[in-house]
C-alpha cells in the first residue's frame, strides 16, 4: 500500500485583557476535523480610537465570512487564496467607513488585520498594521509578516547610523501604525503571492501585538519549552508568561497557536480511535482565556467544542 503523507493541525487560541480597561482584540478561526485545510482570523481594535472593539469585531466578523462562505472546492479556492483576501480586506473596509459614518464623534474606527490560511502544508495569510505571525521551527522564532508602523523606518535609521540604539528604542513614535483598515486607503498590504511551506512539526503563532509586550527571545523560550504540548497548553503558557512579566501598561492579547503534523494514510489506517491524529482533531476548538480573579490572581480557562 503505498504511502500518502497528509497534514492534519492541533489549534487554539487565547486571550487576555491585560491592564487595559476592555477587550479590544477579537479573533476566530476555522480548521475543520478530517480536512487538511483552514484558517484565522484576527484584529486588533486601535487604542485611543472611536469604538476600538467594535472595529475589530467589524474587521474579523467581515473578513471570517467571507472566507468561510466560499462555495468553491479547496483547490478552486488555493487558486484565488490572494484574489479572496484582499477582496475580504476590502469590503472590512467599506463596512468599517459606512459604521464610522455613522457615529457622533469623530468618525474614525481603525484595526489592524492579520490571517494565516493554510492548504495541506502550505501558508498564505494577508496582513495590515503590526499583527506579527511568526514561525517556530527548529528552535528559532522568526517574524514572518511585515511590520506596519514606524518601528521598521526607525530601524533602518538605526542601521544607517542616522539614530542610535537608545534613540531607536525610545523614539516617541516607535509603535505609530502606517497602515491600518480604517474606512479610507490602505497604504500597505502585505499578502505574498506564494506560500511557504510547512513542516512536520512546525509551530505558526499569529498574535495581535500585545504579545509582543515580551521579547522575542521570551516568546521562543517558553514554545522551546512547551513545543511536546498541545497547542492549548502553548497558549496557556504564553498568557501566562506575559502575566508573569506583569507589565502595568500591559496591552491587549490575543493570539493563535497552530501546530502542523504530518502522518501517512498507512499509519492512519491502522491508528486506533485514540491515536495522535484523532486527539489532535478534536483539539481543534480549544480557546484560552486569562482572567483575574476577585484576589488579583491569574486564572486559565479552556474552552473545548468536539466536532466529529
Amino acid at each position: 500500500m503505498s504511502r500518502q503523507s497528509e497534514f492534519f493541525y492541533d489549534v487554539a487560541s487565547g486571550l487576555s485583557q491585560g491592564q487595559r480597561e476592555r477587550q479590544e482584540d477579537q479573533i476566530a478561526f476555522d480548521f475543520p476535523v478530517g480536512v487538511d485545510h483552514g484558517f484565522a482570523v484576527l484584529s486588533d481594535g486601535m487604542g485611543g480610537h472611536n469604538a476600538g472593539d467594535i472595529a475589530s469585531r467589524v474587521v474579523v466578523t467581515e473578513v471570517f465570512s467571507e472566507l468561510k462562505l466560499k462555495t468553491l472546492s479547496p483547490e478552486q479556492q488555493e487558486g484565488t487564496i490572494r484574489q479572496s483576501l484582499q477582496s475580504a480586506v476590502r469590503h472590512a473596509n467599506l463596512r468599517l467607513e459606512s459604521i464610522a459614518a455613522q457615529q457622533d464623534d469623530d468618525g474614525i474606527m481603525g484595526a489592524t488585520l492579520l490571517a494565516p490560511v493554510l492548504f495541506h502544508d502550505r501558508l498564505y495569510w494577508i496582513s495590515v498594521g503590526d499583527s506579527p505571525l511568526f514561525l517556530f521551527r527548529n528552535g528559532t522564532l522568526t517574524r514572518l509578516n511585515e511590520i506596519h508602523s514606524m518601528e521598521a523606518k526607525i530601524a533602518v535609521m538605526q542601521q544607517s547610523g542616522e539614530i542610535n540604539a537608545f534613540e531607536a528604542a525610545n523614539h516617541p513614535d516607535r509603535y505609530c501604525l502606517t497602515s491600518v483598515l480604517a474606512g479610507y486607503e490602505i497604504p500597505q498590504i502585505d499578502c505574498p503571492e506564494d506560500p511557504l511551506r510547512l513542516r512536520d512539526d512546525d509551530i505558526v503563532v499569529a498574535a495581535s501585538d500585545g504579545l509582543e509586550y515580551l521579547s522575542t527571545e521570551q516568546i521562543n523560550t517558553v514554545i522551546q519549552d512547551n513545543r511536546d504540548k498541545q497547542s492549548a497548553e502553548i497558549s496557556a503558557a504564553l498568557l501566562r508568561e506575559v502575566d508573569r512579566f506583569d507589565d502595568p501598561d500591559q496591552d491587549n492579547v490575543c493570539l493563535c497557536v497552530i501546530k502542523t503534523c504530518r502522518r501517512s494514510s498507512s499509519d492512519a489506517d491502522r491508528s486506533p480511535s485514540g491515536s495522535q491524529e484523532s486527539r489532535a482533531s478534536k483539539r481543534s476548538s480549544m480557546t484560552v482565556v486569562s482572567a483575574k480573579t476577585e484576589n488579583g490572581s491569574s486564572i486559565y480557562r479552556i474552552s473545548r467544542k468536539v466536532t466529529v
